[in-house]
């Protein structure tokens, strides 16, 4: 199978030339209300680059549908997982083609390369939450591999195309859950184990190793790697790149007093997205700065959406992958972050998805170096408050999730090169 999957990357070059008078078929994955499972869709189309196929990502064409050459065994797959799609002729593709090259259009082509190789910086415990990452490559059939601060310090990052961080604290404050869960066993076992873990690799605190995987991390990106990080993994990220030369832990997590001068040697030219913000002093307090909008949100549940920009398809293709979706209005959801203040993001920052009226951003994305980096607010997008010890979300019941499609299209960013395709 492998063999003929791998034929398929020259059967469809050689269709992209074929004359006009020659006929060919193709497969079209639909990414609009047609699609019954948009979440394993991404699924069916990083098989195909597993297997050396190429593919087209057909941009804000019916909700960013995916085009390949047809072969009976990409279309077995589409039924095994419940994916929709459509066989179409050579000349139903060139119709497409021509539509989507029309100036006057918000729509573009880009091809599909290489599958990334993709990473997930996890804990190995586990822990009384879940990842939204996780759950959607698990559910959408993508493979990971699962690395923590040892792996990333000892440099196997540069195997991976792709990291993604979830509700990680980076600062060494155990993700401030000292006040509510000081007196848990899951929290002393996980303050006993990091301790250990940092002390056999050579620090003296958790903190100090925190600050060398982020910066290890920062490296990865400069290098050109691809940064996604959802939650608390997003600001304590910038955070403790801002800290690097002071201690902002109380004596409740690394046993001796913060640096009373703090606030003045943060340096926000280290970090990737915020600047000027302020931390919070109080260990007891569930917040770690006012990057984040949790505590001060007046919203109901009901009402409470994001928007997403549009971008130009043929000018702006980076951030037009990374909103594809088949609406452009998102459900909130909440976190420990789960949304930035807007006039405390870097001025090159690219704001993708906003609520106005609130006045704070939810997706946003910039480049570091010679790599990219995207941050999603909120910690599961079908869960509107997800606590501590709540049971993972079942996305069997969520196939079309909108929220968990922003997701995928960051997985698939990495493989996506700029290509014409010609009729």
């Amino acid at each position: 199978m492998l063999k003929t999957l791998k034929l398929l990357a020259i059967l469809l070059a050689l269709t992209l030339v074929l004359p006009q008078g020659l006929k060919a078929a193709y497969l079209i994955v639909p990414m609009d209300e047609a699609q019954k499972n948009h979440l394993k869709a991404y699924g069916i189309t990083y098989w195909t680059l597993q297997n050396d196929v190429s593919s087209w990502w057909l941009l804000n064409y019916r909700g960013g549908s995916f085009l390949f050459a047809h072969h009976k065994e990409i279309e077995n797959e589409c039924i095994i997982r419940g994916v929709s799609y459509d066989i179409i002729s050579d000349a139903k593709r060139n119709a497409i083609v021509n539509e989507i090259s029309r100036p006057d259009v918000n729509m573009d082509v880009v091809k599909l390369d290489k599958a990334p190789e993709i990473a997930v910086y996890s804990p190995k415990d586990k822990l009384p939450w879940d990842d939204a990452v996780t759950l959607t490559l698990t559910y959408a059939e993508i493979p990971y591999d699962i690395l923590y601060d040892r792996e990333i310090i000892e440099g196997k990052l540069t195997d991976y195309d792709w990291l993604h961080m979830h509700h990680e604290d980076f600062t060494g404050q155990y993700g401030k859950f000292y006040g509510a869960y000081n007196h848990t066993a899951w929290y002393r076992n996980q303050v006993r184990s990091e301790e250990e873990k940092a002390r056999s690799m050579g620090f003296e605190k958790v903190s100090q190793m925190k600050l060398a995987v982020v910066q290890t991390i920062k490296t990865y990106v400069n290098s050109g790697g691809f940064l996604f990080s959802m939650c608390s993994g997003t600001d304590s990220f910038d955070i403790t790149l801002a800290a690097h030369n002071t201690d902002i832990c109380a004596a409740q997590f690394d046993g001796d007093p913060m640096d009373p001068d703090f606030q003045s040697k943060l340096d926000y030219s280290n970090t990737l997205a915020f600047t000027d913000f302020s931390l919070v002093q109080n260990p007891y307090e569930y917040e770690f700065s006012d990057i984040d909008r949790t505590q001060n949100r007046n919203v109901n549940q009901d009402k409470d959406y994001f928007t997403l920009f549009d971008f130009s398809a043929k000018w702006d293709p980076v951030p037009t992958m990374l909103c594809q979706n088949h609406t452009d209005i998102i459900k909130g959801f909440m976190g420990q972050t789960t949304s930035y203040q807007r006039e405390l993001i870097k001025p090159d920052v690219l704001v993708l998805g906003e609520n106005k009226a609130l006045e704070e951003a939810r997706y946003i994305h910039g480049t570091q170096g010679k790599g990219f980096w995207t941050f999603y607010g909120g910690h599961d997008p079908e869960d509107y408050r997800h606590f501590v010890g709540d049971p993972p979300t079942d996305l069997n019941l969520h196939p079309n999730s909108p929220g968990y499609r922003l997701i995928l299209n960051n997985v698939l960013f990495p493989a996506a090169k700029k290509k014409k395709l010609k009729t």
